[in-house]
């Protein structure tokens, strides 16, 4: 092999581990990133649906207690705006079950839901339950707190799995990275192995027929320099040789 060749194979050895190692790194880095947006288009979704049917939630108990005290209009105003908050939150919830076990969860806020809005649905003003703070405690508000609790639990297992997702990004965060470490690792080895065999194939000879030549005008010692390797610097110092001892037989002769 031709010492331009070799050179020329070394450098390329180095340009394809880095290739590898960016292609590398560029995968693992859109693995993470189609994963961030997925985390935010299923996990974030829900958990902002569940805090808007919370919300709802508490609007709604903050109007069946004006219902209570006798408040019909705005009572009901805020119960139905409350309603339609909570609808709209349950139907993005509903639309958003990627996690396993999460349609469970919606199903059962629906039917409580159901259980609560039935309960406020039917007139209270000019009723018994008028300040009858009794069956508001023992009837509404129990039903209130189990939807209430239904909907965060639903919010804790989203918050759980969006946890699980950002330590596995993390995770990927870090083998993204990794490929560049390798590679610049692999690269001081090889450029440190590259210049010892660049040193010994190519500096070392040319220092030999260096001295090799300096020898020969200075004291005509014959140039006895071999180069192992058959390449350029094989076929120059052979091409030295045969100059020198050309030069010592004319010197001889005259």
């Amino acid at each position: 092999m031709g010492l331009r060749l070799k050179i020329l194979f070394g450098f390329l050895i180095l340009v394809v581990m880095l290739i590898i190692a960016g292609i590398w790194s560029i995968y693992e880095l859109r693995i993470v990133g189609s994963s961030v947006q997925k985390l935010l288009d299923d996990n974030y979704m829900s958990i902002n649906a569940a805090k808007r049917m919370i919300m709802a939630l508490e609007r709604e108990d903050s109007a069946v207690l004006l219902l209570l005290s006798g408040n019909w209009k705005e009572g009901r105003s805020i119960l139905e705006t409350g309603d339609e908050e909570f609808m709209e939150g349950l139907k993005k919830a509903k639309e958003n079950v990627t996690i396993p076990g999460e349609k469970a969860y919606v199903d059962k806020i629906e039917l409580r839901y159901s259980d609560y809005k039935n309960l406020w649905i039917r007139p209270i003003v000019g009723t018994l339950h008028e300040r009858n703070l009794d069956w508001y405690f023992k009837n509404v508000h129990s039903v209130f707190l189990e939807v209430k609790d239904t909907v965060e639990d639903l919010m804790t297992l989203n918050d759980q799995t969006m946890y699980k997702i950002a330590s596995e990004l993390k995770n990927r965060a870090h083998r993204a990275v990794m490929p560049g470490i390798v590679a610049i690792l692999s690269a001081l080895i090889f450029v440190i192995i590259f210049n010892y065999f660049i040193n010994y194939y190519l500096v070392g000879p040319i220092v030999k027929i260096t001295k090799g030549i300096r020898k020969f005008l200075d004291i005509r010692e014959p140039f006895q320099v071999e180069v192992e390797t058959r390449d350029e610097l094989f076929d120059m110092a052979n091409s030295i040789r045969e100059l020198l001892e050309e030069v010592r037989l004319n010197e001889a002769a005259a």
